[in-house]
C-alpha cells in the first residue's frame, strides 16, 4: 500500500509505512465488506471515511464496524446520495485527508463486463467458452459505469480541483493501461503541482495506482 511521505526531505510517495503519525483517508466506493479501511487501520492504525453510492453497502460496512469494538470510533461510513459526484456531498469543507483511495469500477456496461469474463475465460481454457458469471463478485455499481473507468477517473480528477486543500494525495487504481494516456494528459493540462504512475504485479498481471497532488 503507497502513503503520501509528508516528511522533511521529499513530497513523493513511497511504500515503507511509518507508524509514526496517525494517516487519515478517504476510501471511494468502500462496498459492502470496508476491505480498504478494516486493512489500514488494523494494520497501520489510521483512520478512514468510506463512501458508496450504495445504502446496502454503507448499511453492511457499518455492521462489520459496529460488531467490532477495534474499528470503532476509526472507521466512518459515508452513503454518496448523487452518483455523479464523487467527492461532493462527502468531503465537508474544512475537512482534511492525508490520502484519498479508489478502485473504479472499469466496465461501461454489465454486457461489456460479461464479454470479458468469456474472453478471460476462454483464453485459460483453450477454447470458446459462451456463458459465464462475472469472474468476481460485486454488485453492479463496483463493476461498472456509465463511460467505465476512464470517464470515473476523468471525473474524479476534474472535482479534485475543487479539493486540492482538503487531500494530501489523490490516487486510484487504473486496470486498463490504455487509459493512462487520456488520464495523464487531464493531469497535464490541470493545475498540479505533480503526479506519479505507480505499477504493480500480481503473477501475469499488471495494474497501476495513478496519483497526484497539487
Amino acid at each position: 500500500m503507497i502513503q503520501p511521505d509528508i516528511s522533511d526531505e521529499s513530497t513523493g510517495l513511497k511504500t515503507a509505512v511509518p507508524n509514526t503519525r496517525q494517516y487519515r483517508c478517504l476510501d471511494i466506493g468502500v462496498g459492502a465488506n470496508c476491505i480498504y479501511p478494516i486493512i489500514g487501520q488494523t494494520e497501520y492504525g489510521w483512520t478512514f471515511v468510506g463512501s458508496d453510492i450504495d445504502p446496502v453497502s454503507i448499511d453492511n460496512a457499518r455492521k462489520i464496524v459496529t460488531c467490532n469494538p477495534a474499528l470503532a470510533h476509526k472507521i466512518e461510513l459515508r452513503l454518496q446520495r448523487d452518483s455523479r459526484k464523487i467527492f461532493e456531498g462527502i468531503i465537508a469543507p474544512n475537512e482534511y485527508f492525508d490520502v484519498t483511495l479508489c478502485n473504479p469500477p472499469f466496465h461501461s456496461s454489465k454486457e461489456e463486463a460479461e464479454d470479458g469474463t468469456l474472453r478471460k475465460l476462454s483464453s485459460l481454457k483453450g477454447k470458446k467458452v459462451t456463458k459465464a458469471r462475472l469472474n468476481f463478485g460485486g454488485n453492479a455499481n463496483e463493476l461498472w459505469c456509465e463511460g467505465g473507468e476512464l470517464r470515473f477517473l476523468l471525473t474524479m480528477i476534474e472535482e479534485s480541483r475543487n479539493y486540492r486543500k482538503n487531500c494530501g494525495w489523490f490516487t486510484s487504481l487504473v486496470s486498463k493501461e490504455k487509459n493512462l494516456g487520456k488520464l495523464t494528459a487531464k493531469l497535464k493540462s490541470t493545475d498540479i503541482a505533480e503526479h506519479r504512475i505507480i505499477e504493480m504485479h500480481q503473477g501475469t498481471k499488471t495494474s497501476r495506482i495513478l496519483a497526484w497532488r497539487f
